[in-house]
């Protein structure tokens, strides 16, 4: 695999723009008023009727002691923490990306808010009680570390969509451990998880006041190293023939957003995408009037228009929801809406140049090999399943299994089996289904990187399911799976039909199904917060990819889908390898290329859906078995497809089994443990791909 360089931020401009400080004046004057406007809509808006006349006399010092307070302790708190989090964010991210020479960068892209979380999260189960100060340090620490790994992953000013799946893996395995945490610490940890939701409420000016100094320190350092940083633009030999220290400006500056990132993190928990999005906003202005060209002019200009993005979003998350509800409506959510359509937006833009894929290069192994390999396999899944049926809170024996089948066990026994057994089998199937779904994105995209997860296919099939779930609690398991399969066509057609431009390119499609990914975890969210708790408590167990309380009923849907799409595959196996090798050979031999790919593409659809309606949301199975699969066996699919379904079962089985035992009788959901399993070799992944490139 290999990725193309990505355009530099800042660009020679191809004209001389107007060297005009009046124009720059003018549109920071726009900036200015329209941040001013959205403050004062922002500070009528709540749940007290407290409108523009007694906000008016509150501030002039008439008003009524009760609207008084709720001015002075809750709104201006608010939309002094909107401005100050929308601010920082945005330079955060501008430098981030003026830093990497990459227009994905950001606190989000980079892990620096699940880096934090984390590290607040482990700190909190130590019990200790820390100063604001103390928890902006910790965050700190670990957005750094959390942004480190992902830009040594991804290269410096070299790959966009590595970045982008090394920032959102690393993202899925931090949150997973810390919803470890969450579970396993209940009481030390609580307030977390609704931290981690993002919101600017705030009950005084305590919070504001003590991040407000570190956040114009690390402003004051960022423009200070601006000459230095637009250096950088010019490349890094440019950059050292004329004295700066590449390394060190690179350091320093990383540092710098980091801590911008943290103070936000810390004030007001996650909020999404304003560092990836008001840099962007900002671009074409920057093309437009010179003197915005610089860092040290158009790093407050940035930091303006986050702010307005994050004061726009609450007025119009208020304008939109009643006020009892929006209240409850994380600040995140809705800006993770707005970021995920500009992702989108931006991916459709993005130039991409792809070399043959990796799975060219992979050698053919013996038959002797393959059958070998194929055995073993089959053994480790008969013991993983056959553990998964004994073990649990409860420990049984193979005679207990043997007495429950000829129907002689008794009630205990039979009661544990009854809900056992379908979990396990709901596992296996599960794992087997993603497993082949991946084989056949990869084989029609090829595209090594391509997952029915990462390009949001298992995200819409939640979202149909979550909407069913939250309207109709009382749905059946064939409904349940219809409205997941509902979901996951609407994100297919998103996906596929924006990257199907010449021919799935590798970055449009994995940055568009980013973005349908984030925008349709963010609706899942809204229709979270928007249910009643009982929905919602359903809601989040069955989106943690657990197995727990399915039946036989559940299962059926996924084994029928799953019985029909592998024997379509098997049987059109010889498709999947021409389709796999380029655009013109399966033509020349007479294939019909596009309706193939759309009966390949239509079937990895049907088995996600089924997948997530029986198991949740369970992530890079469909990415890392098919990877696994050709690594042992070559790439023919003859080999591939039945390998990579036992290798998927193999680590759904083993993922459940030990979310059931490791806590019992408190138990972690099986896509929270294939997401901590599957994220070190995802990085890996990444890593070999990087040394090839």
């Amino acid at each position: 695999m290999a990725v193309t360089a990505t355009t530099p931020v800042t660009r020679p401009p191809a004209a001389t723009p107007p060297t005009s400080r009046a124009a720059a004046a003018a549109v920071t004057a726009a900036l200015v008023l329209l941040v001013a406007g959205l403050a004062l809509a922002d500070i009528t808006q709540g749940t007290a009727s407290v409108g523009a006349p007694e906000v008016w006399k509150a501030l002039t010092g008439r008003a009524d002691p009760a609207d008084a307070s709720v001015v002075i302790a809750s709104r201006l708190p608010r939309m002094t923490a909107g401005l100050l989090v929308g601010a920082v964010l945005a330079m955060a991210g501008a430098a981030l990306q003026q830093i990497s020479r990459n227009v994905l960068a950001s606190p989000d892209t980079l892990a620096v808010n699940a880096g934090s979380y984390l590290a607040l999260g482990l700190t909190t189960v130590t019990g200790l009680s820390l100063p604001l100060f103390a928890s902006s340090g910790i965050a700190f620490a670990g957005g750094l570390a959390a942004a480190a790994v992902v830009l040594g992953l991804s290269g410096l000013g070299t790959a966009t969509v590595r970045l982008v799946l090394a920032g959102s893996a690393l993202t899925l395995g931090l949150t997973a451990v810390t919803e470890g945490l969450l579970l396993l610490f209940p009481r030390q940890t609580e307030g977390l998880y609704q931290w981690n939701q993002g919101s600017i409420s705030q009950n005084g000016f305590d919070g504001v006041l003590q991040m407000a100094p570190i956040a114009l320190a690390a402003l004051l350092g960022l423009l200070l190293l601006s000459r230095r940083i637009d250096t950088l633009a010019l490349g890094e030999d440019a950059a050292r023939g004329l004295g700066v220290p590449v390394r060190a400006t690179r350091i320093t500056g990383v540092a710098l957003a980091a801590l911008l990132s943290a103070t936000a993190v810390t004030l007001a928990g996650p909020i999404g995408f304003v560092g990836l999005c008001a840099p962007a906003l900002v671009r074409p202005l920057a093309r437009r009037v010179r003197a915005l060209t610089r860092s040290r002019a158009s790093l407050p200009l940035t930091g303006l228009t986050g702010a307005a993005l994050v004061l726009g979003s609450d007025v119009l998350l208020r304008a939109l929801v009643p006020a009892d509800i929006a209240v409850a409506v994380p600040t995140g959510v809705a800006t993770s809406l707005v970021g995920a359509v500009f992702l989108i937006v931006m991916a459709t833009r993005v130039k991409d140049t792809t070399q043959p894929p990796e799975t060219d290069r992979v050698r053919i192994r013996s038959t002797a090999v393959h059958l070998t390999t194929t055995a073993i396999l089959v053994a480790v899944l008969i013991a993983t399943t056959v553990a998964g049926v004994l073990l649990g809170d409860t420990k049984l024996l193979l005679g207990d299994v043997t007495n429950w089948a000829q129907g002689s066990a008794g009630r205990t026994i039979t009661f544990i089996l009854d809900t056992r057994t379908p979990r396990v089998l709901a596992a296996l199937l599960a794992g087997a289904a993603l497993a082949l779904a991946g084989t056949l994105v990869q084989a029609v995209t090829r595209n090594p990187l391509a997952e029915p997860g990462i390009l949001g296919v298992s995200g819409g099939a939640a979202l149909g399911a979550v909407l069913l779930l939250t309207t109709l609690p009382t749905a059946g398991s064939w409904t349940i799976a219809g409205a997941a399969f509902a979901g996951a066509t609407i994100s297919s057609l998103i996906v596929f039909g924006l990257a199907a431009r010449n021919g799935y390119q590798q970055n449009r499609l994995v940055l568009v199904g980013f973005g349908v990914a984030t925008g349709t975890g963010a609706l899942i969210s809204l229709l979270i917060v928007l249910t009643d708790p009982f929905n919602a408590t359903k809601a989040l167990t069955w989106l943690s990819g657990s197995t727990y309380g399915r039946t036989l009923p559940d299962v059926l849907p996924l084994a029928a889908v799953l019985a029909a799409a592998t024997l379509f595959a098997l049987l059109r196996r010889t498709e999947l390898d021409l389709i796999s090798t380029d655009e013109d050979t399966p033509r020349l031999l007479g294939l019909n290329l596009s309706r193939a790919r759309l009966a390949f593409l239509v079937l990895s659809v049907l088995l996600t859906a089924t997948a997530v309606a029986a198991a949740g949301t369970i992530g890079f199975v469909g990415l890392i078995a098919p990877h696994a699969a050709r690594a042992l066996i070559g790439r023919r699919h003859t080999r591939v497809l039945p390998t990579a379904m036992l290798l998927g079962a193999i680590l759904v089985t083993t993922a459940d089994l030990l979310g059931r035992t490791l806590i019992a009788p408190a138990q972690l959901g099986a896509g929270l443990m294939t997401a901590i399993i599957g994220t070190p070799y995802f990085l890996y992944l990444l890593t070999r791909t990087r040394t090839r490139t």
